[in-house]
């Protein structure tokens, strides 16, 4: 069996093994990660054989762990990058270039047909449908989008919502509230077999899955990372934030949204979050915009998205694509059944 995971911000990590009578053997470990010393590379492969192969990744990182010299150096990976790897093998995981990824940018839907679209997306590419699809997301109404688990009372001053014509929505998946207005921020949503990211953790999968738009961003002249669980950041404050929904039919739905240049002061209004929360998103006053992608590059958000565009697309292939009569059908039916309906909305009042 062979499994690849090229870690976030660091290296490949390569391994081969075979399983005998239910565990592993002829463990060999390989990449172009720094180790020293160099017999460490043997001590991490006398660790792992001999392992039941249905250990989990904890208990195969602790023996990596265990085995390793009081001296040894690590770069560029881990332990637990290891044991990622070792698991993926194990499930014959794939990788993003096994794939034919396909394109949708350009229609601007509401925010609630926006919600219906994610899910319905995602089910098409479970259901062999759809190939993998990296879909671009364009606003022309005003919106709030709280978490799958967020209660709306808790999350949104509904009067001033209303007075800014934002409508509040619930999405599928968990995390924290968007606030959305046309031209203010930049989301996108990955529609993936889940294979993609067999073996993984929800912490692994997220870094994984916005590797190629940190390498996107650095590219612009943006000292991006990833900061764990689900931001993307930089120096000079948070840049965005994701979320991700591993759906029963096959496939992981991961969208991301990044602030390219909202009103921090209309934020604050529309959103109940204190300044100490606003200060994290990139601005230490409310009467100041959020606007790290903007000022950090001194480009245009169809700039900024046209280099996200090429990025993948030079990373692991992208194909134009559109959503389908079918599909948009049944997500008009699924917001009128789903996500416009009040108990939807208020599942957490």
């Amino acid at each position: 069996m062979h499994g690849e995971y090229k870690v976030p911000g660091g290296k490949l990590v390569v391994v081969d093994l075979d399983i005998v009578d239910d565990r592993i053997e002829n463990f060999r470990l390989a990449g172009d990660f720094f180790l020293e010393p160099d017999g460490a590379l043997e001590d991490i492969n006398d660790a792992v054989n001999g392992l039941p192969a249905d250990s989990d990744s904890a208990w195969i990182a602790a023996a990596v762990r265990g085995a390793l010299p009081d001296d040894a150096l690590l770069l560029g990976f881990t332990p637990e990058a290891v044991a990622v790897a070792i698991r993926r093998s194990l499930s014959r995981a794939s990788s993003w270039t096994d794939y034919d990824w396909q394109l949708i940018h350009g229609t601007a839907y509401p925010p609630v047909l926006q919600m219906a679209l994610d899910q319905v997306l995602a089910e098409e590419v479970g259901a062999g449908r759809r190939k993998p699809t990296l879909r671009i997301w364009e606003w022309n109404e005003p919106g709030v989008v709280i978490g799958s688990f967020q209660s709306v009372k808790n999350e949104v001053d509904l009067e001033n919502a209303e007075k800014y014509g934002m409508q509040v929505v619930r999405r599928v998946s968990g995390g924290g509230a968007m606030f959305m207005e046309a031209g203010s921020v930049i989301t996108y949503s990955i529609y993936a077999p889940s294979d993609l990211v067999q073996g993984m953790s929800f912490a692994d999968s997220y870094a994984f899955l916005d590797e190629w738009v940190i390498t996107a961003l650095k590219g612009l002249g943006i000292d991006a990372f990833y900061q764990p669980l689900n931001d993307i950041t930089s120096a000079k404050g948070k840049i965005g934030g994701a979320a991700q929904k591993r759906l029963g039919t096959g496939a992981v739905l991961h969208h991301v949204t990044m602030s390219y240049d909202m009103d921090g002061e209309r934020m604050v209004e529309v959103l109940r979050i204190g300044r100490e929360k606003l200060s994290d998103k990139g601005t230490k006053s409310a009467a100041k915009r959020v606007d790290p992608l903007r000022s950090q590059t001194g480009l245009s958000r169809a700039e900024i998205i046209a280099k996200m565009e090429a990025t993948f697309r030079g990373l692991y292939g992208l194909s134009e694509s559109d959503v389908t009569e079918e599909e948009l059908a049944r997500a008009e039916q699924l917001v009128a059944e789903k996500f416009s309906t009040h108990e939807w909305l208020y599942r957490v009042p």
